[in-house]
């Protein structure tokens, strides 16, 4: 007599578990399968990296990477005495992708990218963390690389990525590697240089506006990346770390192309080719505050030279103000009456003040610093002089105008050499 089993396996159907075929595995997207690497040991277990050399003549843009400038400029404004001693091969150009963006010791770098000169190119090492139990191999993987470098050149790294590095190695026990090491953060020059003409100065948008190029269709955008590295520690799936690892790559090589514009620009600010009249404002500046006043100057008067379709009214009238305060610190007087008188056109109130005061005080001529004292006065007077500006010149003016009055009059030496700041 068949059984049930007999019967349903006549009509074809597959009974119990033995026949039934396993569902096919899902393919496992390990990151050594996606990105080709090596696995590095350390003491501390093995860590991950994907290296890539670019040729020395590599092209970023408009830009090649090995530094061929003085960097004496570059020295002074980031204020790291002996940096333009430090060789090409001694640089270390870093950036870091993190578990979040607020910092703290709660948030930990998964993945550094590092680049450094040797011989003829330009080497780039990326250290990944699988998991972040394998941290301490990661930190020891770059400690190591790091090892011939000096100087670290970052953007935004001063505030975010060395700190959160410093303290990655604290929590393990061991000293960093970067608080030895110079630093130069390109953000912070970056917005010195390029303020007034970019309304952005992120490194992607600098990369379009100053190097020359751009990312491809593999970009991401910073802000999704924290998500992106949970999201593989989670399925194991890395595919989607390739695009991270293309965007670190990239904000490393641009750190290097851009290291190099910058102290180019630094070295010879006035021979550079077609330099927008608004960055040679911007350099006329950064080598005012460093005490250059002769390149200062130069910049300067070159910016305004070109004021037609460059510089902003705003932009214009601020960069003619400082260089008429740097020939009147160099008493340099027919100069700075120039400007001034050009300004005081204009209705500056500041000019009619300096004017009233280099020809009462410097050259002794008291009816034309009346004059000018007079139409200072005038100027505050209109309907459209800001109020708390006027509360503050009017008694200002009005005393000027009395002493020179009485000064014109006999009434008051005209000898002012022990006059007070308030008299000027």
């Amino acid at each position: 007599m068949s059984t049930l089993s007999d019967r349903l396996r006549s009509l074809g159907v597959k009974v119990g578990v033995s026949e039934i075929s396993s569902p096919p595995k899902l393919e496992k997207y390990t990151i050594e399968r996606v990105l080709p690497g090596t696995f590095l040991n350390t003491d501390q277990g093995q860590t991950y990296v994907v290296q890539q050399d670019y040729p020395v003549d590599y092209q970023h843009g408009k830009q090649t990477l090995l530094i061929d400038s003085p960097l004496l400029i570059i020295e002074k404004w980031a204020r790291e005495p002996g940096l333009h001693n430090v060789q090409a091969e001694a640089f270390a150009f870093l950036d870091t992708e993190t578990s979040g963006l607020a910092g703290g010791t709660g948030t930990f770098a998964f993945l550094v990218g590092a680049g450094r000169f040797e011989k003829n190119h330009f080497h780039l090492a990326q250290f990944f963390m699988r998991d972040p139990s394998e941290e301490g191999a990661l930190l020891l993987a770059l400690e190591e690389f790091l090892a011939p470098c000096k100087a670290l050149v970052s953007f935004n790294g001063k505030s975010f990525d060395a700190p959160l590095l410093n303290t990655r190695y604290a929590l393990a026990g061991w000293k960093s590697p970067l608080v030895d090491m110079q630093h130069v953060d390109l953000l912070h020059l970056a917005r010195r240089l390029w303020r007034d003409r970019l309304p952005s100065r992120t490194l992607g948008n600098l990369e379009v506006q100053i190097l020359g190029t751009s990312r491809t269709g593999e970009e991401v955008p910073g802000w999704m990346i924290p998500q992106m590295y949970f999201d593989y520690l989670r399925s194991g799936d890395a595919r989607e770390m390739k695009n991270v690892f293309y965007h670190n790559a990239m904000d490393v090589v641009s750190l290097a192309a851009l290291f190099k514009h910058a102290a180019g620009l630094l070295a010879d600010p006035l021979h550079q080719e077609g330099l927008d009249p608004i960055d040679q404002a911007s350099l006329a500046r950064l080598f005012e505050d460093l005490e250059d006043a002769e390149l200062a100057i130069q910049l300067y008067r070159n910016s305004l030279q070109q004021r037609t379709g460059a510089l902003r009214d705003e932009q214009y009238w601020n960069a003619l103000q400082r260089l008429s305060f740097l020939y009147k610190h160099r008493e340099e007087h027919v100069q700075a009456i120039f400007l001034w008188e050009e300004a005081a056109q204009n209705g500056k109130l500041y000019a009619y003040v300096e004017l009233a005061k280099l020809y009462e005080h410097t050259l002794g001529d008291l009816n034309q610093a009346l004059a000018w004292t007079r139409q200072a006065i005038r100027c505050i007077e209109k309907s459209s002089f800001p109020t708390y500006e006027r509360s503050y010149w009017q008694p200002e003016l009005e005393h000027r105008l009395e002493r020179l009055n009485r000064k014109i009059a006999g009434i008051e030496p005209k000898n002012t050499s022990n006059k007070s700041l308030a008299e000027q």
